[in-house]
């Protein structure tokens, strides 16, 4: 695993240190069917395309990773690159894909021909968060997918006590073979985390029949400040220890659903660090985040989505075309 420097911060740090921002999760190349027949390949992955949305959005984080020394491998470097992502990446065979199939409406189902191992280097690397993170994020196939999934929460641990965390569970029902492990291994994150966020489908297999506001109550009672669950179309309730935030679906011309809800993490962990909120914030005793923060907090990441729905593939914006899209 080889990485240049440690990441950069961005916007909003003046007079202070930028905060360093790691993603860890994997990069693959999606395969797109649509419903017209065309097929597209294109660099994705959830975490990747979180950590392009924060890269788009100024942070400059660094993403840990796993790629094959590839074309596709290759491609995914440049495409992170050039938005100002630093990638750290154990070395594998090949490099990840998933094949997603869009119906008509561009909502997505996949397939995945991937590992997850971050090989050897993972001691170091906890050394090297447990020195140097203000925020860790975490999410998806390398959070459930074995033998990975057990380091990406010896590295949570080993960061957590400096860093903020925040952690997306983004079940792939079509990796699971083990409904249990899985549900499992999501508790596990959920008690380590600071902020959650979960789509309703997410909350929905983890427990059917199910309520997905109860479960995020219950999941913020067991540590978390706020947990968000997203709705697709319909907005997003932000729940915390106070109570519930719902925000509002913005009206959008649907091109695909691909990297929606990364686009809305990214953007809200930007809205955490622009606000300087810490782990240590709010995690002392009286600590969170007020509603009207959480409510502005999930209208921004809802603004960012609605502008990456609107184009094809998993394209975020960049911070002029949040800010024009505020205005606008």
């Amino acid at each position: 695993m080889t990485t240049d420097a440690a990441p950069r911060g961005g916007p909003g740090q003046v007079g202070a240190a930028a905060p360093r921002v790691f993603v860890i999760g994997e990069a693959l190349v999606d395969i797109v069917h649509r419903a017209s027949d065309a097929v597209d390949e294109a660099p994705g992955g959830s975490p990747a395309n979180t950590a392009l949305t924060l890269g788009r959005l100024g942070r400059r984080p660094a993403l840990v990773t796993r790629l094959g020394d590839d074309e596709r491998g290759r491609r995914i470097r440049r495409w992170l690159e050039e938005s100002d992502v630093e990638v750290a990446a154990s070395a594998a065979l090949r490099t990840a894909t998933a094949t997603a199939h869009l119906d008509a409406a561009g909502a997505a189902t996949y397939s995945f021909d991937l590992e997850w191992d971050l090989g050897a280097e993972v001691s170091g690397l906890e050394g090297a968060l447990a020195a140097t993170a203000d925020l860790v994020h975490v999410g998806s196939v390398a959070t459930v997918l074995a033998p990975g999934d057990a380091q990406v929460v010896a590295l949570v641990r080993a960061a957590r006590p400096r860093a903020l965390i925040t952690y997306d569970p983004n079940i792939r029902p079509s990796l699971v073979d083990d409904p249990a492990r899985v549900s499992a291994r999501v508790d596990d994150l959920v008690a380590l985390a600071d902020v959650v966020k979960a789509s309703d489908e997410d909350l929905h297999w983890l427990a059917p029949g199910r309520d997905a506001v109860e479960i995020a109550r219950e999941w913020v009672a067991r540590g978390p400040a706020l947990v968000v669950v997203t709705l697709g179309s319909q907005g997003a309730i932000g729940v915390t220890a106070d109570g519930e935030v719902v925000v509002p679906g913005i009206p959008t011309d649907v091109v695909d659903t691909v990297g929606a809800g990364d686009t809305f993490m990214g953007a809200l962990i930007d809205g955490l660090l622009e606000r300087r909120i810490t782990g240590a914030d709010l995690r002392a005793p009286g600590g969170g985040i007020r509603s009207a923060a959480v409510a502005a907090l999930l209208e921004r990441a809802a603004r960012a989505a609605a502008i990456t729905v609107s184009r094809p593939g998993a394209d975020p914006p960049r911070r002029d075309e949040l800010t024009v899209a505020r205005t606008a």
